[in-house]
Parts: C-alpha cells; structure tokens; sequence
C-alpha cells in the first residue's frame, strides 16, 4: 500500500461487493456494477471526457480494464448506434470499468438502455464509488498493473485467491489478442457516418476500393472511408497477402488492434512485407501502425502506462502542425530503431514517442492514434484523404485538398 493507494467512499451497505486486487498485492475495494465474475487484466485510465461506450467497445481495449478520470461515467445512457464493435452482439473490447461515482439514471434523448444494464449485458465487470484520482496516480507511478476485477453482490470474495490470480497472470507482453476479436470471414462495409438526426446512410457510388485487415477494426474508421466514396472489403486478421490481392484493392487499411504487437505480427509481419513490396497504397493506425513499423524493420517496446484518452497533442512533421488525437496504447514503435529508408512522421508532444511513420519512395504510411476519433473534433482526418490521395495519384487521378476550405 501507498499513499496514491485509494480509498473507497462511504458505505451504504455492509461490505463492498466489488474489488480490484493487483499483483503487487494491493486491494482496492468497492461497490460492483456490471457483469457478476472476475476476470485477470490490466489496468489502464482513460482521460476522456464523453465517448465512453466507444471506448469500452473499442476491439484495442481487450485483456484491459479502463479506469476512467472523468467522474461521472455513465448519465447519457446507451444506444444501439455509438458501439465500435464490427459486430455490436460480441464482446470484444474492454473486461472491465471503474469508476468514481455512481451510475446515474440516464438523461440524453439517443439513450435507449441505462449503462449498467448495458455492462451486464455486454459482460463488463464494474467496480465504482472508488477514488479514481489516487488509481490514476498509482497507475502513473507504477505503471500499468495486471489485476484481477471482481463483482460478487454478496460481497463474498477469497482475496488470497485472487492476489494468487493477479499475480500469476502473465499480461500483454507476448499476447496475441487480434486474433480473438477479428471477423471470422470477409464482408464488404458501405455504411457511412452519422448526421445529426438523421442516423447513418450507405454510400452508393465506389470510387475506390479498399481492403481493410481487421485486428480489431472499428466502425467510425470504415464510415470515413465510406464518407470519401470508398468500397471496403474487410479481411480477418490472418489473410494472407495472396487472399488480399485477389480483391484485387486499389489501397490496404491496417486496421487497429490490441495485444502485443510483437505476437501478432509473427503471421501479418510477412503478410505485410509482401503487400510492401507490390506499391499499393497501404495505411496503418495503431496496431497496424507499430506492426508496419515491425515489417519495415522496427521495434515496438511497452510502454510505462501507455496512452489512453482524448486529449493528446500530436506534431505532424510534413505539415508542422500539431493536432489533437485520441489515442488507445500501451505498446510503442522505438524510434530509434527505424532504418534507413523510413521516416518519422508523427511525434506526441506529452513524452516524444513516435506516432507516424512513412516508408521513402512508397505509397506507405501509418499513424498511431486514432484518427477518426474526432477529439480535435477533426484535425486528423487528412490522414484519410493522404491515403485516398496515394491510391488517386496510382490511377492518374487530381488530388483531394486534404483539408477542407474553412
């Protein structure tokens, strides 16, 4: 225990009915909400603001548990629209939240569901009425912790056996977890994004076509391809670069993606490396992003406590402009382990790890955040019109502006 080791609030009942036991051994209690179990992860915190059931359902999050700094998670309810799944009905995405205060009735007109209903459903384990300030702290001291979260509403729990839990998990160095929240077959995406009372609609005319790997994709990043008049044929994670080119694709998306990056890439790394080697325009963002950094000859290292939220200043040096991105990864690409030949991109200005890279004299490049995020709310979609650009200039096609005339 330490002086950052938080405390729980006020009790109205008895004993707390959830709790958080890391592997050092600390034990942070609490009161449960959510799914009833316990599950091994680890912990990381998340600055955010709004958007919490896109963070929650976000594929990158998997094996973790997200702790929220802003305190009042929850009062805008759910709906069925704002989940980043490829398939709403799954799991994939975070095994657990906690939170500071308690989960308030909803009040937003999109809600349909309260948002404990909806953890219950989705199979996330809550822990709430915690000091979520100290959690963060200990987190940055430490780093990110492996834990185990659990909720029993009898407040019954063998905190010995569950110390041995924390401590025995192993974590997400080595871990291979795209392949457990991938799509087990092709599907095409025309779904474009969503307006203001309107909801979403489907674009009708392809201009272009790209495949899209899917390590854990997300909806908003396929709308935005659909946006620009994009088909996109989404791939699972290990099709090989035979099974891509046969769609014969105008560009390749590397999508985004949790676990180790190192692990994944033992089957993309080669797949990747091949599609290089063709000079169709390929993009990454974040697992895909340190994963084309791997196949051009990079590391990637883990991080302290990596970056999560939305809120993070990023510099992009072929513009000299700096904007503001969301941002979901506890695994980095070392910059200092770029060859000759590839060329950083992107910085974050908080602690100068990379964010972007471009391979000289290719039509390749990726980025690490999360650009269709919308926290700036917009200063990194150019990345997609880069990226459409590269497959208009292969056609013989004028450029897009990559931005908008304000």
């Amino acid at each position: 225990m330490t002086e950052t080791t938080p405390k729980t609030a006020p009790w109205t009942t008895s004993k707390p009915t959830a709790v958080l036991v890391l592997a050092d051994g600390t034990v942070i209690e609490g009161k449960g909400v959510g799914a009833v179990g316990a599950i091994e992860a680890e912990v990381c915190f998340n600055t955010s603001l709004t958007g919490y059931q896109e963070v929650l359902t976000d594929p990158s999050y998997a094996g973790q548990i997200v702790t929220f700094t802003f305190p009042h998670i929850g009062n805008v309810g759910t709906n069925e629209e704002d989940s980043e799944r490829l398939n709403p009905a799954s799991r994939s995405g975070a095994v657990g939240t906690i939170l500071k205060a308690d989960i308030t009735s909803p009040s937003n007109y999109r809600s349909t569901q309260d948002f404990d209903k909806w953890l219950k459903q989705h199979g996330i384990i809550g822990l709430s009425n915690i000091d979520t300030r100290a959690l963060t702290a200990l987190i940055r001291e430490k780093g990110a912790a492996n834990a185990v979260i659990a909720h029993d509403p009898s407040g019954n729990f063998d905190i010995p056996a569950l110390k041995k839990r924390a401590a025995a998990w192993a974590g997400l160095v080595d871990l291979d977890l795209a392949k457990n929240v991938t799509s087990g077959q092709s599907s095409v995406w025309t779904e474009k994004s969503w307006v203001w009372n309107e909801g979403y609609s489907n674009q009708a005319e392809e201009q272009f076509h790209v495949v899209a790997v899917d390590y854990g994709i997300k909806r908003n990043i396929l709308r935005l391809f659909a946006d620009l008049g994009g088909k996109v044929t989404i791939v699972p994670a290990t099709a090989s670069a035979e099974d891509i080119l046969a769609h014969n694709p105008d560009g390749v998306f590397l999508s985004n993606g949790p676990g180790d990056p190192a692990a994944t890439g033992e089957y993309a790394v080669p797949t990747i490396q091949k599609l290089i080697e063709t000079d169709i325009p390929l993009f990454g963002i974040c697992l895909g992003h340190q994963m084309l950094a791997l196949a051009a000859g990079g590391k990637t290292v883990k991080m302290h406590q990596g970056h999560h939220g939305g809120n993070h200043p990023v510099k992009d040096h072929t513009t000299g402009k700096v904007e503001i991105v969301s941002m979901n990864h506890g695994f980095a690409v070392d910059a200092d382990s770029l060859p000759a030949g590839v060329e950083e991109t992107h910085i974050s200005l908080f602690d100068g790890t990379n964010c972007g890279l471009r391979i000289i004299g290719k039509p390749v490049f990726s980025v690490q955040h999360h650009p269709e995020a919308s926290p700036g709310p917009e200063d990194s979609f150019y990345l997609f019109r880069r990226f459409i650009n590269l497959i208009r200039a292969r056609k013989g096609q004028e450029p897009l502006p990559e931005r908008d005339a304000a």
